[in-house]
């Protein structure tokens, strides 16, 4: 390696909640610098989940998350003359961005709603193991089971072999 390792940057926690997680996620649907407009978003879905549910949003939030988080992944490597969807496991912060990509995806594709609701919906829909965001997880999972045979080639790589 030629370059020094970056170093992570520490990200401040959220104003409202005081949690890391939400802060983050309040960055991955932040557009053009309006931080403003992302916060009235997540902060207007979350109260939405505690007017439905009368439970902690940050509790359900965090446990939607969960239940999203795929634990193993393809990655597509070049081993001789072929290409192999190679699975790999998730490590916890790759876990949490693919995670929040996949519910905000999934919010974003629901019609006819403002985006708060949309993503509430989501998020409980999650929390019940259901919803678009869920779908994807399962079928990353399903992918990378159908190419457990090609995990021995995961060990050529920085990552560590996969036991499905």
């Amino acid at each position: 390696m030629r370059h020094k390792k970056v170093s992570k940057r520490k990200i401040s926690p959220d104003p409202k909640y005081q949690s890391e997680q939400i802060a983050k996620f309040i960055n991955y649907i932040m557009r053009r610098g309006k931080k403003t407009v992302a916060q009235k978003i997540v902060y207007g879905a979350l109260d939405l989940i505690k007017e439905k549910t009368k439970k902690d949003p940050q509790e359900t939030f965090n446990q939607a998350i969960i239940n999203i988080t795929p634990s193993v992944e393809v990655k597509s490597r070049r081993i001789g003359g072929g290409n192999y969807q190679v699975p790999i496991p998730v490590e916890r912060e790759r876990g949490f961005a693919l995670s929040s990509r996949w519910l905000l995806d999934a919010a974003q594709g629901r019609k006819g709603k403002p985006m708060m609701e949309k993503l509430a919906n989501e998020i409980l829909s999650a929390l019940k193991g259901e919803g678009a965001a869920i779908k994807k997880k399962e079928d990353v999972h399903r992918m990378a089971e159908a190419n457990k045979a090609f995990a021995h080639f995961a060990r050529f790589g920085r990552h560590k072999s996969v036991m499905l």
